[in-house]
């Protein structure tokens, strides 16, 4: 399947399990989760990466992405894991 088939450029969100979804979110996933990892980043930047990491937690999980990929970072995997109400 085609991204565009999913979110085609003139619709922003989905619903997913009843959870809105904005195109992007594994995108500032993915970003947020490179800067909290850098030690080179500020406390405070690092702070706010983790913050928005949370926020999509449930929106990511509506999607299905932890049902099909497993972060390979035990740090992420720990993160995920308390963000979705585990461990």
């Amino acid at each position: 399947m085609k991204p565009e088939t999913m979110l085609p450029d003139h619709i922003d969100t989905v619903q997913a399990n009843g959870i809105t979804v904005r195109k992007g979110s594994v995108g500032a996933f993915l970003a947020s989760w490179r800067v909290l990892s850098n030690p080179s980043q500020s406390d405070d930047s690092r702070a706010a990466a983790r913050e928005d990491l949370i926020a999509l937690l449930p929106a990511l999980t509506a999607l299905g992405l932890f049902d099909v990929f497993e972060a390979r970072d035990p740090r992420l995997r720990e993160l995920i894991a308390q963000g979705r109400g585990g461990a």
